[in-house]
């Protein structure tokens, strides 16, 4: 019954019809994906989560835009993570491939598909400069937002620039939460509470290029602070990124 009331409470802040203000669509400078690899049964990992969780006051969504995919390869110490997918430990495998790596770690950030140094802000600025100046490959949209049954459809557009050479491109669509907050009571955080932003709390893709409607699942536990992100991708890294926040849909 919590559960049932908690949906209900973030559908009620949530229009089932919303105006045409209620969309977005990227610019034509490249956004940077930043994706961070964590796991709340890594002990390593709550500075870099405090660091993304900083990173949008320090940088601007049209500049970057922030992920946390927890990942479960931890869980066996003794905590398992409750945002942990298996898609987000395939993914973290699929980028270190592509940066001609075996091995996967907690805390790791990801750049626009490459490593990048989170730990060094000068490292980091000069990297996310270098993806800012260059002309969007992909152009993304997002709109018609619509609520229904606990779960956001949206309207998701999503183009090349021509001419490209992307290989293989393909459409993710990704459902967001922040200020969560977790007790710890086992594993290497136990006893610490543990904030959280940025969570990806639900996937769709790798979907086509093109117009669809995509169907995202609001978890029963998600608070109101919820964002749909977008982004681009081929075979050789993301090409653009894009963020709706949900509260400019009310």
């Amino acid at each position: 019954m919590r559960h049932l009331i908690a949906v209900a409470a973030v559908l009620a802040t949530m229009p089932t019809a919303v105006a045409a203000t209620c969309q977005a669509t990227s610019p034509k400078n490249t956004v940077a994906l930043v994706e961070l690899y964590t796991s709340q049964g890594c002990s390593s990992c709550p500075p870099a989560d405090r660091w993304l969780s900083q990173l949008p006051s320090r940088i601007d969504t049209n500049r970057a835009v922030p992920l946390a995919l927890h990942v479960g390869y931890w869980d066996y110490i003794g905590w398992k993570d409750p945002f942990a997918k298996r898609e987000f430990n395939d993914r973290q495998s699929q980028l270190a491939a592509l940066n001609r790596s075996n091995t996967r770690y907690t805390p790791g950030v990801f750049l626009q598909g490459r490593d990048a140094n989170w730990s060094s802000s000068s490292a980091f600025d000069a990297q996310l400069r270098a993806v800012n100046q260059r002309p969007a490959a992909a152009t993304i949209t997002l709109d018609k937002i619509q609520t229904q049954g606990g779960k956001v459809d949206v309207r998701a557009s999503a183009e090349l620039a021509a001419p490209s050479s992307a290989k293989n491109p393909r459409l993710i669509v990704a459902l967001v939460q922040n200020g969560i907050s977790t007790k710890v009571t086992a594993g290497e955080n136990r006893g610490e509470t543990l904030a959280n932003d940025r969570v990806t709390r639900a996937w769709s893709g790798p979907l086509p290029l093109g117009t669809r409607t995509v169907s995202l699942e609001v978890p029963s536990t998600a608070a109101r602070d919820l964002a749909l992100v977008a982004f681009v991708e081929d075979d050789s890294g993301v090409l653009q990124a894009l963020q709706l926040p949900l509260a400019t849909c009310s």
